[in-house]
């Protein structure tokens, strides 16, 4: 079908107290949406941090520039 976006799951196991897992359960939470999600947000944040790493000398040289000569924008602006 057109348009239909087909994600196929892995099953894995996961091991928890067996207490949070009842109150998990009985919070009508959906353990593997939570995890989904929160592991989308941790690589993310992973990717975030690895490119801030990966890039920082260039950031310094860009803030060196704008701090020695200016921005392109400094005789435009109004404010």
């Amino acid at each position: 079908m057109p348009g239909l976006n087909v994600r196929h799951k892995k099953t894995i196991s996961v091991t928890l107290e067996p207490a949070l897992l009842q109150q998990a359960r009985e919070a009508g939470i959906n353990l593997s949406a939570l995890l989904t999600e929160a592991l989308e947000q941790e690589i993310s944040a992973k990717g975030v941090e690895r490119w801030k790493q990966e890039n920082r000398a260039a950031v310094e040289e860009l803030n060196r520039i704008t701090e020695e000569h200016g921005l392109l924008s400094d005789d435009y602006r109004t404010f």
